[in-house]
């Protein structure tokens, strides 16, 4: 019988972990049958009742919840009824995303979540990579360069993740400086709030890439000021876009990785968070190899799109609707995202086929809210209709996944 202390999220702290979303409030039977069976079919290790990847099962942002039409509330409540009739007894939490106001902070809190994700996007400065140095100057004025020369810049020798010089630790600071202020804002206003929790800082929704060293420089501010931070997402090199493998270098990024390894090594006091993580299965094991075990990662759309495939084959008429519809929004819905698919680029004849074209996938991706808007009294009875094809198409997708980030698989 599953104690109901376990029908509760709780914080997940340092143990690895994985965040499955789920935008439809359908998708949690079919992330814990992948947990079960990634279990049993690779043997993945499950000591002192913890599991080899901790989950996330409750996990939307306030942006994702203004396009779905859902709250904080519901949300934690489809997962909790799912995970209750799973006879799920493992610990397993709940992740308030990407937070970028005080004001998005109590509805989460009111609901238990456990997790809470900052995203101080807004207020980094990408353009100090370029900008002169008198623009910097400028926009660094006030700040007490006596205090960061003497952490920064007094050191001698080089460490694994690079070393200041005048110029960079500028950079970094006109760069960082805003976001980390208000990223130690959102912790001091949660910590009044809730005692218990795990908090995240994530950059990398930014046009600019967060270097091994901008990372120490993040990580050694946030410390400094007293912000206890369970983990970071960085915004690594290469594009991470939505719903798609990663694209660039992996060779560059696997030496990236390795630096940015070194920084979390360095404090050991949190893990790396991967955001963006959908179905980017040529950088997991990366991930495995440099992180050890110390990562967070977390999906979101990925979820959803399987949803359309089953649909695709077993209510064709209803997805070429929403597939009409999605090509009429992605012009306009495209615009709060990073992707490059192209309309006219789109290959794939046949329904199932259209989930496995890169152009097709990114444009279904992000016109999710437009779709739900339109067709989500049709599209959400037709998956109960085929909850077990759904959650069937869940487990085979997210075993690949899971099995990828063991670092013994």
């Amino acid at each position: 019988m599953t104690d109901n202390c376990s029908l509760m999220p709780s914080p997940l702290s340092l143990s690895p972990s994985f965040g499955f979303g789920d935008r439809l409030g359908l998708a949690t039977p079919g992330h814990i049958a992948a947990l079960r069976a990634a279990i049993t079919t690779y043997q993945l290790p499950l000591t002192n009742h913890q599991l080899p990847l901790s989950p996330i099962f409750a996990q939307q942002s306030v942006r994702e919840n203004s396009r779905t039409g859902r709250t904080p509330q519901q949300v934690m409540d489809d997962a909790r009824r799912a995970v209750e009739a799973a006879k799920w007894d493992l610990p397993w939490g709940a992740d308030a995303d990407h937070l970028k106001s005080v004001d998005d902070l109590p509805s989460f809190v009111a609901a238990g979540y456990t997790f809470f994700t900052v995203d101080p996007g807004a207020h980094v400065d990408n353009a100090a990579d370029g900008a002169p140095l008198p623009v910097l100057q400028e926009k660094a004025r006030g700040v007490d360069w006596d205090e960061l020369s003497a952490l920064y810049l007094s050191g001698t020798g080089e460490q694994a993740w690079g070393r200041f010089d005048a110029e960079t630790l500028l950079r970094a600071v006109v760069k960082y400086g805003r976001a980390i202020r208000h990223s130690v804002e959102m912790f001091r206003h949660l910590s009044e709030m809730k005692a218990d929790f795990d908090f995240e800082i994530s950059v990398d929704e930014t046009d600019s890439p967060t270097t091994p060293l901008e990372h120490y420089f993040i990580a050694s501010e946030l410390t400094r000021a007293g912000v206890r931070f369970t983990s970071l997402a960085p915004r690594f090199i290469g594009r991470w876009e939505k719903g798609v493998d990663y694209l660039g270098d992996l060779s560059a990024l696997d030496a990236e990785m390795q630096k940015h390894a070194a920084v979390v090594c360095h404090f050991g006091a949190y893990k790396l968070s991967l955001h963006s993580g959908s179905d980017k299965f040529s950088v997991y094991p990366l991930l495995a190899k440099h992180f050890a075990g110390r990562f967070h990662v977390k999906t979101a759309g990925t979820s959803y799109l399987e949803a359309l495939r089953v649909l695709a084959a077993r209510e064709p008429d209803l997805f070429r609707r929403i597939w009409a519809l999605a090509r009429e929004r992605y012009a306009a819905d495209r615009a709060t995202y990073h992707v490059s698919a192209e309309l006219e680029k789109v290959t794939a004849a046949d329904l199932p086929a259209l989930l496995d074209d890169f152009h097709a996938r990114e444009i279904l991706h992000v016109t999710f809210g437009s779709v739900l808007a339109r067709f989500g009294a049709d599209l959400k009875p037709a998956l109960v209709k085929h909850t077990d094809s759904y959650a069937q198409a869940l487990q085979t997708h997210f075993i690949k996944h899971l099995r990828l980030l063991n670092a013994e698989g």
